[in-house]
């Protein structure tokens, strides 16, 4: 299992269930549908072949609605334009068809906040503009890098502080429309402050969703307000395109890389977007610069790894998504998880939930545990333990789909569904037998696991547990605190201790003061009869060796051969090398 979470974006190279299904199979975590591209029909189709294909599939594959977000955009141009350095260019915000010299943008307020001296990009930062002077409603401007312009391409500006609303008309529909066809997560574009966060949440619970707000960092004030935003959101995205259009372009990598530092402090998932496998919208293979690129990402720590024009509208969108699920494997192998664990416990908060989700990572790594598995409600359980960054893989099980398909987007969880318990023992033997069946763990697996009591009560992890995977055969009276496994031997008749081999379990009706001689040879004892002042509770005392007492019919129950593990401090007998 990938512990990095790989997120495709959905379009023309998706029309079908065959091909999101290959997507799936690929690697695909969580598919993202951009709202900036398509119409309503297009985004519930997509939807549709999202929960077709999973379906399908077997997987619990979530749904990431990515909003337009407020944008300045060019108005209506009655034909391309072309820029020519050093000319004059006005921009007004009356509406108009615009020709010549003269463009038009969607801000009215647009030459109130601007001033002299600030830098106008156009087009994602292909075309750029200084502001020489304001005439009125005017902006009169010069060209800095000229080329060609077309109607409704976006506008930045990089030096000025913009008052646009939090959300526009078509932000509003649009997740109204994701609540209603039950998407997961909810990305928030252009995001500048919490207060922008708290809008889109107050549009989610005023029509019952519970949709998970991912807030896209995408310019300099959404950096500069970082931890309000993360506070108020339940994960970022470095959305680094706009990123370096809005700030200089050798700056994003910092800002990266603090994004996703801040992000793995707070617990919560941080997305890696934009230009990872650029090459590959055309090319079969990436670029080294690219394989880079994702390395450093992961060992950065980020969660998540975004494609977007790479398998919306690329040649190759499947071959993309295997690369990085090869890529996040090896980085992974590589990462030096002691000095990760280390730097965790420098910043564990001292309260009860981050003492023992440390505590369940620190006894995985010591004792090399096969998985760290949590029992969890809302997610919480998983993403306290996901904060630490384990070697073992974190297998999450929930009552709650909502909560299986949220938690595809944290790093080293790999949710399974799990139906409620009514006792803590019986919730943890599900979530065992679960992970059993997923074959994430098999039989002598060596596991840790840690819950919340009382059970389904969010944000009450606090029991950590110990557990050796093995199938209970049966259980009966032990004796000693040891634990011994070996082949069965069924003594019914004195010559059954005949080529006697060495390391078995022998089981008896009882034993007798004549099989002494024989039964110092054995690594265990199974009686029928019952007793702890038996004739073998007494022997087994003796000889320092596991017993376990009263199992009737244990003489039918086993087969000569049978590899078998017994408990003298439980009772237990259990099928393989392994009791608990």
């Amino acid at each position: 299992m990938n512990k990095t979470k790989i997120i495709a974006t959905l379009g023309p190279r998706s029309q079908t269930e065959d091909e999101v299904f290959a997507f799936i199979n690929a690697g695909m975590n969580v598919a993202r549908i951009n709202l900036s591209h398509g119409d309503r029909q297009t985004h519930e189709r997509l939807i549709d072949l999202v929960k077709k294909a999973r379906r399908r599939a077997g997987t619990d594959t979530a749904i990431l609605l990515d909003t337009r977000g407020p944008e300045i955009r060019v108005g209506d141009l009655k034909a391309d334009m072309i820029l020519e350095d050093g000319q004059e260019l006005t921009i007004t915000s009356a509406p108009a068809t615009c020709s010549g010299p003269r463009i038009s943008v969607n801000y009215p307020e647009f030459a109130a906040q601007i001033q002299e001296g600030h830098t106008i990009l156009l087009d994602d930062g292909k075309l750029a503009l200084t502001v020489i002077r304001i005439e009125g409603g005017d902006v009169i401007t010069r060209v800095v890098a000229g080329g060609r312009l077309m109607s409704r391409k976006r506008v930045s500006l990089p030096d000025t502080v913009v008052n646009l609303p939090s959300l526009t008309t078509e932000d509003i529909d649009d997740i109204i429309f994701g609540i209603a066809r039950n998407v997961d997560f909810i990305a928030a574009s252009f995001v500048r402050s919490a207060d922008d966060v708290w809008e889109v949440r107050r549009i989610i619970e005023e029509h019952g969703g519970r949709q998970a707000i991912i807030a896209k960092i995408e310019n300099r004030q959404g950096v500069d307000n970082l931890d309000e935003i993360l506070e108020a959101a339940e994960g970022l995205m470095v959305a680094r395109g706009d990123l370096g259009v809005e700030m200089p372009a050798e700056e994003v990598p910092i800002i990266q890389k603090r994004i996703i530092h801040r992000a793995n402090l707070a617990g919560k998932p941080v997305i890696t977007a934009t230009q990872m496998l650029e090459s590959m919208i055309t090319s079969p293979t990436p670029t080294r610069a690219e394989a880079n690129d994702v390395t450093n990402a992961i060992f950065d720590g980020t969660d998540a790894v975004m494609l977007s024009a790479e398998t919306a509208t690329g040649r190759y969108p499947v071959e993309a998504i295997r690369f990085l699920t090869r890529c996040a494997r090896i980085s992974e192998q590589n990462l030096d998880y002691d000095a990760i664990l280390a730097a965790g416990l420098r910043h564990r908060r001292q309260v009860v939930t981050d003492s023992i989700s440390y505590a369940c990572c620190a006894t995985a790594a010591d004792l090399d545990a096969a998985a760290i598995i949590t029992a969890t409600s809302s997610g919480s359980t998983a993403r306290m333990v996901a904060r630490h960054r384990p070697k073992a893989p974190i297998i999450a099980v929930s009552p709650q789909l909502e909560t299986i398909r949220q938690l595809q987007l944290i790093r080293g969880v790999a949710p399974l569904y799990c139906a409620s318990a009514s006792t803590m023992d019986e919730q943890l033997d599900r979530a065992i037998h679960i992970a059993t069946q997923a074959q994430f763990i098999v039989n002598g697996d060596l596991v840790v696991i840690t819950a919340g009591m009382p059970l389904q009560t969010p944000g009450t992890t606090n029991m950590l547990k110990v557990h050796t995977v093995a199938d209970i055969c049966v259980s009966g009276q032990g004796i000693g605190s040891a634990t011994a496994h070996g082949l069965v031997r069924i003594i019914e008749t004195d010559s059954d201790w005949d080529n006697l081999p060495e390391e078995v379990i022998v089981v008896v009706s009882s034993t007798k003061p004549a099989m002494l001689e024989h039964l110092g040879r054995v690594k265990g004892i199974i009686a029928e009869q019952p007793g702890l002042t038996s004739h073998a509770a007494i022997v087994g005392r003796e000889l320092g060796i596991p017993v376990v007492c009263n199992i009737p019919d244990a003489t039918s129950i086993f087969e000569n051969g049978q590899l078998i593990t017994i408990n003298g401090t439980t009772g237990h007998i259990c099928y393989g090398s392994s009791c608990s």
